[in-house]
């Protein structure tokens, strides 16, 4: 494999705010063979993530940093092209944390195959990936929905946001959409059923609320934090259930995270706020998969993908995800043609 190139984004420096240029050093190297029980993946699509973020970060928290020097973490997709693992062949498509590369080597124990026949490949990072693990488990298991509740959903417009609101739908629920502008909020309401929807960007998030929640808000899956947390905060029901996911509107501060004034909704009206990392179901996912491909199947549940191509335009891309760019789930492509 010694005349493959492997191009691969490693991280230089833990940013101070928001990612740079010189977070990352870009890298070819070449192939290596792998070893026993070793797979190697030619990459085709990398996922990407709010919780990359976070991963850059030195302390403590759900998951290791990564360490300076190491290939940036990330999920992938690809196709085996050597393997000296019983369980994998040639031409075997799969999935894995493989990092933001071209070419990754791994234990196969590190690898599930998916089918790509089934659904397309950008796909098994998105409805039937980490993302919509997080939406089924956290709304399903932390937020536990009633028929006929209201759900608010921030982020609604993205990976995990759009699963989570289809699939408050089809537990018989209201939801509401939280996005930011007019043609993510049609989106939400048109093509994936939302009942309401509230434009941050272009109107008062609380008066929205209250034209939209008129009866209160008995779940809310917040992907976002900040301001939003809070003005959700004022509109809850009694034993509502906040889930909280991701506070992505406070992933590039340069000062202390900003926390909920309004935390004390929670006394008041006896409500639950819990925090959720999709890795504490791994051993569901299977089970989590198969009920969503049958939603999918039966039109249920829609997947919007966001393909954004070369691996040399991962600094960038990465950067859609906090300035709102990215409509769906936001991969980058990364297989030469």
């Amino acid at each position: 494999m010694s005349e493959l190139l492997n191009k691969q984004y490693r991280l230089a420096k833990r940013p101070v705010g928001e990612p740079g240029d010189d977070t990352w050093e870009f890298c070819e190297k070449p192939v290596a063979q792998p070893g026993a029980d070793e797979v190697l993946v030619k990459i085709q699509y990398v996922s990407l993530d709010p919780a990359m973020r976070g991963w850059l970060n030195e302390g403590k928290s759900y998951i290791a940093p990564v360490q300076i020097g190491d290939v940036m973490r990330a999920g992938a997709v690809g196709e085996v092209i050597a393997s000296n693992h019983d369980g994998f062949s040639p031409g075997d498509m799969v999935v894995g944390t493989l990092g933001v590369q071209q070419y990754a080597i791994c234990n196969g124990k590190e690898l599930h195959k998916v089918d790509t026949r089934i659904a397309p490949a950008p796909r098994y990072l998105g409805v039937l990936g980490m993302p919509g693990m997080t939406a089924y488990f956290g709304l399903l298991d932390t937020g536990k929905p009633q028929e006929g509740e209201t759900v608010v959903v921030s982020g609604a417009a993205g990976a995990v946001g759009g699963v989570v609101g289809q699939i408050a739908k089809i537990k018989g629920c209201r939801v509401v959409g939280i996005a930011g502008g007019a043609e993510k909020c049609r989106y939400l309401t048109e093509e994936l059923g939302f009942d309401g929807v509230v434009d941050y960007k272009n109107e008062d998030v609380m008066a929205g609320l209250k034209r939209e929640c008129p009866n209160g808000v008995d779940v809310f899956f917040d992907n976002v934090g900040g301001d939003i947390l809070d003005a959700v905060l004022a509109r809850i029901n009694l034993h509502a259930r906040i889930v909280i996911c991701g506070a992505i509107s406070q992933y590039n501060n340069t000062k202390p995270v900003k926390g909920p004034s309004n935390y004390l909704s929670l006394l008041v009206n006896r409500a639950r706020m819990e925090g959720i990392v999709v890795f504490d179901n791994s051993k569901h996912y299977g089970k989590a998969a198969m009920e969503m491909a049958g939603w999918m199947s039966a039109g249920k549940l829609k997947a919007k993908e966001h393909v954004v191509e070369g691996i040399e335009n991962f600094p960038n891309t990465l950067m859609m995800l906090f300035s709102g760019d990215n409509f769906g789930k936001l991969v980058l492509k990364v297989a030469d043609n």
